[in-house]
């Protein structure tokens, strides 16, 4: 049993399929000092492409949500934060997490949970609902490349120009997964790693197989807004369209890959606004980059944009008086 800066964790063993072990969700839990986030039914969060759950120990040890979950669980909120391969394809983290999802409703009771994905974490959630909506009361994507990335397609397109930097790329960011993996105090070989397959599911082509087949909240027309509501689901997303919002942030080098999108302009570094519109839209113009939209590195954004933790809490709430 772990312990987080606040609050203890709870980690099971699921095993998916017959091929290997993954770790499954890990709960915050601390004593209420409100109700203000307490929803119908438990969060889950999905990290996005080399995400993990926390790397290292305290008083070093990073949350990739960092601060917010342990402020949603002081402020009544079931949440629970879920960890799939930090590289692979949509489907394959999407049936990650949908065996970690039936879990979390094993744990708690709940008929349904609500998802809440980040950038690759968005099609990660989405798979789950497309193949187990009963499962799902509401789905929030912030800063997903729903629509695919150009930055994907960029590096398709130099392993494309030069196919002899294929196998020692694809081995090095493979490498990178395992590491992220064993940094969290588990077994690699106990995760699928794949950065090719997550590459080709985040290009422009990939995206859009992914969303013929995965319709629920995304939009039918470019750049305009998903349903609010599909097949009993709520569907939610928010996203930032800053780069350098702290010069003292080492996350300002999402400066050079803006470039690669619409001409650096109204994108996260990553993900352009337009891909990132999915069902309701709560803001779309956050002067935040795509490492601010989960309060990182380490908290540091601009003085001048809102604050993630408050954000989500806010968020909580909004799904807690939807009745979710």
């Amino acid at each position: 049993m772990r312990k987080f800066i606040l609050g203890t964790c709870l980690s099971f063993a699921c095993l998916i399929g017959t091929s290997y072990a993954a770790t499954a969700p890990e709960q915050v839990t601390s004593k209420f000092q409100t109700t203000y986030a307490k929803t119908q039914y438990p969060i889950v969060f999905s990290h996005g492409m080399s995400g993990f759950i926390r790397i290292g120990t305290d008083p070093l040890g990073v949350d990739y949500w960092y601060q917010i979950l342990p402020d949603l669980a002081r402020n009544g909120a079931n949440v629970w934060a879920s960890r799939v391969s930090p590289f692979n394809s949509s489907e394959i983290r999407g049936e990650q997490l949908l065996h970690q999802v039936e879990e979390v409703i094993a744990l708690t009771g709940s008929p349904k949970v609500n998802l809440i994905g980040h950038s690759h974490g968005g099609p990660t959630i989405r798979y789950v609902a497309g193949v187990r909506p009963e499962l799902v009361a509401s789905m929030t994507a912030i800063g997903a490349p729903h629509q695919g990335s150009p930055v994907s397609d960029f590096i398709l397109k130099i392993r494309d120009t030069a196919p002899i930097l294929e196998t020692p790329i694809v081995a090095v960011v493979n490498l990178l997964s395992k590491a992220i993996i064993w940094a969290q105090g588990l077994d690699p070989v106990s995760f699928p790693h794949d950065s090719l397959a997550g590459a080709n599911s985040l290009s422009l082509a990939g995206s859009a197989i992914f969303n013929q087949k995965y319709p629920i909240g995304v939009p039918q027309n470019s750049c305009s807004e998903g349903l609010y509501r599909e097949q009993g689901i709520y569907n939610y997303s928010f996203t930032g369209i800053g780069t350098v919002t702290n010069p003292l942030d080492v996350d300002s080098a999402l400066k050079i890959t803006s470039l690669l999108i619409d001409g650096g302009q109204e994108n996260d570094g990553l993900v352009s606004r337009c891909s990132a519109k999915f069902g309701k839209t709560i803001r779309d113009d956050l002067n935040w980059n795509h490492l601010d939209e989960v309060n990182q590195v380490l908290g540091l954004k601009s003085v001048f944009a809102p604050d993630p933790v408050s954000m989500y809490r806010q968020h909580a709430n909004r799904l807690k008086q939807q009745g979710l």
